[in-house]
């Protein structure tokens, strides 16, 4: 979830840091770190974080078998 409170620290979704490459985020506590790292300063800012894209719900045609298809 995205707003859930047991985040795990990360660099990624810190509200101190801003991405300036693919795997380092400028801090403003601590510098240049990796983009996985993480420290006692972290704040979570949930805007940072890109949720999983849900699951694709099957359409009625998938689950129902051939030839048993009702008709009206």
């Amino acid at each position: 979830m995205l707003f859930r409170n047991d985040i795990e620290p990360c660099c990624a979704y810190c509200k101190h840091g801003s991405q300036i490459s693919v795997d380092r985020v400028g801090c403003v506590k601590r510098g240049i770190v990796s983009l996985w790292g993480s420290c006692r300063k972290f704040v979570y800012d949930p805007l940072k974080r890109q949720p999983e894209r849900p699951r694709k719900l099957p359409s009625p045609e998938e689950d129902i078998p051939p030839g048993e298809v009702f008709r009206l």
